[in-house]
This record gives C-alpha cells, structure tokens and sequence, in this order.
C-alpha cells in the first residue's frame, strides 16, 4: 500500500474510515483531511457571474429572440446597455462589484467600455471560440494585474509575463512537462532537480515512460533547535542546483505538503546561484498558495528570465471544480534563447512539427508552443480554455484587485491559522511561532518527534517492527479519521499531512487528539516491550 500515490492510498483509507463510521454513527464521524479542497468559497465574483449571465442573456435575446433561440450579444452601445441594467437589478455586492469592475477597467486600465464589456457578455455565453486561443485579451491583462499584486507583491519585473489560462494548475503541470520534451528543452534521460517534500505528481511524473528524468532532490531539510522541522532548504541543498547536469529545478512555494513559504535569505541564496552560475536554469515556481502569505514574492519575481510561472485559483477562492488555472512566462526568457540554439536537426524537426501554425516557425514562442502542444498541435484552431471559465477568472481577479484592504485573503489566511492552533491543542503539543508557516496544511513528522521526545530507541523500534503507511491506516480503521502519508510526497517516512482547509476548526481538535493516541499507543507498546 505505501506504493500508492497518497491521492490513491487516500481511497482505500476512505473505505476503512466508512467501516468504522458505520459502526460507531451515534459517536463518531468521520473527518477527512486528506485533499485540500477549500470548505469556503468566494461568493461575491460569483454572484456578480451570475448576474452577468442574466445580462449577456438578454443581449443574446435582444439580437435574435425566438422560443429557446438567441443570437450573438452585439458590442455597438453594450456598455451603456449594462449600466441601465444593473440600474435596475436590486442592490448587491455582486451588482457593486460589476459597477466597480468597469469603471476599474476603463478608468484605470484604458479598456474601451464597449469593447470590455461585449468580451464579457459574449464570453459568459460562450457563443463562440476562444480568441485569441491563449487568452481572451481583457481577461490576460486583468489577471496580469492580479499576479502583480498576488505574486510579486505588487512590484512586476520589467518587461512583460504571457499568460496561458488552463484547466487548474494540474493541467498546466502537464502541458510544461509534454511542451519542454516536445521542444527539445529536456531529453529522455536528463536530471532535473525538485524541491522536497513537494506535490505528488511532481515526484511522480518524471519517472513516467514519457519523460524518463532522473531526479536530484532539493531538501527542505532545516530542523530547529528542538528537533523540529522548520521546513526550509540549507544553504548545502541549493549548492547543488550548480551542477550543470541540472536541466531544470521544480519547486512548490509555499510548500505542499509542510505549507511553509521560502525564507527571504535562502531565496536570495537561489536567485544568486541561478544568476552567477546557472543563466541556464530553468525554475518551474508553483505557487497556488502564496495568496495564504502577506507579501508573498515569487520567484519569477527575481528570476523572471528563468521562470516558468503556475499559479491556480482553486484555493484562494474555492473553486476546484471550476478548474481555473495559469501559465505565465517572461516575454524575454531562457528557454526561447534555448529554442534558438538547438542543434540544425532539431531545428528542422521543429519547424515541421509547428509549420502549419506560422510562416517562419522558428519564431514562435514557447509560450504559443504549449497553446499548439495542449491541443496535439493540428487542434490548435481550437485551443484555449473555456470563455465562461476565463471570465470568472477574470470576475475573480477583480474581485482581489478592488479588496482595497484585503479583506478577504485576511480572512482566509485567519481561516487556517485558527484551525491550524486548534489542532496543535488536540495534539498536546506546541510549537513555536514562524513567519514563514502558511499553515493551509501541516506536515507532521512522527520519527523527528519521537526521537526528540522518547528517544533513539523507540525509533529503532519502529523502523524494525512497523511500516510508516501503519500510521494513516490506524487512524482510518480505529478513528475514521483520513490523513495522507508524507512519503508519498518525498517527505520523512514517518510524517503525515494534515490539510486545514476542508474541515471546521472543532475537528481539528478531535484530529489532533487520534494521532496523539496513535502515537501514544506505539510508544506504551514499545515500553512494554522493554520490560
């Protein structure tokens, strides 16, 4: 079972929490804190969607109206028409929220209001295809704004980032894998280096038949000076990117699954290295997380000529199911230069592959390479996500951009702080405060407390008597309580991940207080053992 992927071995760890449950409905529940799914949702850009939708509704009947048929929302006068409609929608904070927007967009951004509106309007009924394929023009520029206030705390690099909108950030993990091998970037066989513990499927893809990498782990190996885990990587570990068989570096900042953000002096540490030894790098930053940090900063912040960008919308706003996602690059970056010194034979083979896509295919960026690659290249006609989906996104960023306060990230960064101390009380434990915790999971690492707390010799003994996946499916069969395993992330054996986002803070407590007696029956049994 511990060579299940921890999203897999989840399933089975289910099963045997519903077995329990069901025999102990009238006492117990079961509490999964396995997927970090959000419990909350943002609800004023979604209403302010859905209001929208009324609207584009009745343009599409204004131009063509017979029984269950519309035509396409012209532009000619739209805005003019929205105003008087949302003039006589009753008052709410999804009807302000749309007031505001244009005049955002128009006022601050320079968009032409007839021509911003009819993209809304016209994408939100999703009449026809996305245009252009890598993102709607309004919705890249209003996210663009978003990722300088959520990303580079609101201080862009100079020059420009493309954005590519994706279903989620999963999808754009797996577009950027497919797109840096289809372009000769990586090879079969090359070394790529990954920040660890890091996300599943980053582990798990490079060893895929498909790309075949070789992987140098990058550890987030740091311990305090209690025997904690403090979750950032030692300047020894960064040393080791300057080895030139390094292709490419993936990191997930904030982490998953210990949800620390990098601290400044080993970034600077990272953005010395790649600038002195490695212009070559390529960094692939996945920062769906670092709306959960006050002044976060990106990587592509610092390396923006180096860094492929994945930002999601699913936690910050709730959305998972609305599978909202970007691909930023640099317009001046690393792997064009790379496309460009290829050798002649791959040149060639490239310019074959994309010559139905442009007249001098040398030219196309990578960025447009990854749109052509997503849809197998000859379906590039009809690449793009979704206009709905990138409307809501663009509803999304807005929403964040007019938070003049920021009210809302505040209010979900309190969220999981709150649950993150409730389940430190039902551990029995304490830890010290960090700036640089995130706390939208915590990552528990049983073997470091149990050697700091009880003693090398209980260590001893369970690394020869136990397995680590006994710890998530004692929790399962004896509490119907669902964790997921540290190991399947590349963490410590014995560490488990604990998500704070998909349950109400009183569970936390309960949580913490079965893996205490988890862990306290193994230590009782191992005293016994002694004597």
């Amino acid at each position: 079972m511990d060579q299940l992927s921890p999203f897999e071995l989840k399933d089975k760890l289910l099963e045997y929490a519903r077995d329990f449950t069901h025999d102990k409905a009238a006492t117990h529940q079961l509490l999964d804190a396995g997927r970090g799914n959000p419990n909350w949702i943002a609800t004023t850009p979604r209403e302010a969607f859905f209001v929208l939708g009324q609207f584009a509704l009745g343009e599409s009947k204004r131009v063509w109206d017979e029984p269950d048929l519309g035509g396409m929302p012209h532009a000619d006068g739209i805005a003019a028409r929205l105003d008087r409609f949302l003039t006589r929608m009753p008052s709410s904070r999804g009807v302000e929220l749309l007031r505001r927007a244009r005049h955002y967009a128009v006022a601050g951004l320079g968009f032409d209001d007839d021509a911003f509106v009819h993209e809304l309007a016209s994408g939100i009924v999703g009449d026809t295809y996305p245009v252009p394929d890598r993102m709607l023009r309004h919705c890249e520029k209003l996210v663009q704004r978003y990722l300088d206030k959520v990303m580079f705390d609101g201080h862009q690099p100079p020059g420009r980032f493309d954005l590519f909108a994706v279903e989620g950030g999963t999808a754009a993990m797996c577009y950027a894998f497919d797109s840096l091998v289809a372009n000769r970037v990586l090879h079969k066989g090359d070394t790529i280096a990954l920040g660890t513990p890091i996300f599943t499927p980053y582990v798990e893809l490079p060893h895929l038949e498909d790309y075949g990498f070789h992987t140098v782990e990058i550890r987030q190996s740091t311990m305090g000076p209690d025997g904690h885990h403090t979750w950032q990587y030692p300047a020894d570990e960064i040393a080791k990117l300057a080895d030139p068989k390094i292709k490419a570096f993936f990191i997930v900042n904030p982490s998953n699954p210990a949800s620390f953000t990098i601290d400044p002096e080993s970034q600077r540490q990272i953005v010395k290295l790649v600038r002195e030894q490695r212009p070559d790098l390529i960094v692939l930053t996945d920062d769906v997380y670092g709306t959960f940090v006050d002044g976060f900063r990106s990587l592509a912040a610092d390396l923006p000529h180096n860094t492929l960008l994945v930002y999601s919308y699913s936690k910050h706003f709730g959305c998972t199911g609305w599978r909202l996602g970007v691909i930023a690059l640099h317009d001046d970056n690393v792997i064009d230069r790379k496309l460009a010194q290829l050798p002649p034979g791959d040149r060639d083979a490239l310019r074959a592959r994309y010559a139905s896509l442009a007249l001098e295919p040398d030219r196309l960026k990578f960025i447009d390479r990854i749109v052509a690659d997503s849809r197998r290249v000859a379906l590039n006609h009809t690449a793009g996500l979704s206009t709905p989906q990138q409307i809501q996104m663009a509803l999304f960023s807005l929403f964040a951009l007019l938070d003049d306060d920021d009210g809302y990230a505040r209010r979900c960064r309190a969220i999981v702080h709150e649950r993150f101390g409730r389940l430190l009380r039902g551990l029995g434990v304490e830890l010290p405060d960090d700036m640089r915790r995130v706390g939208y999971y915590a990552d528990f690492d049983l073997e470091a407390w149990g050697r700091a707390v009880v003693g090398q010799d209980f260590i001893d003994y369970l690394d020869e008597h136990h397995e680590p996946v006994e710890v998530v499916i004692g929790l399962a069969q004896r509490f119907g309580t669902v964790l997921l395993n540290g190991s399947g992330f590349a963490g410590p054996p014995w560490s488990v991940r604990v998500s704070l986002a998909n349950l109400d803070a009183s569970e936390y407590e309960a949580i913490g207080a079965h893996l205490r007696e988890i862990v306290m029956t193994a230590v009782a049994r191992w005293k016994a053992l002694r004597h």
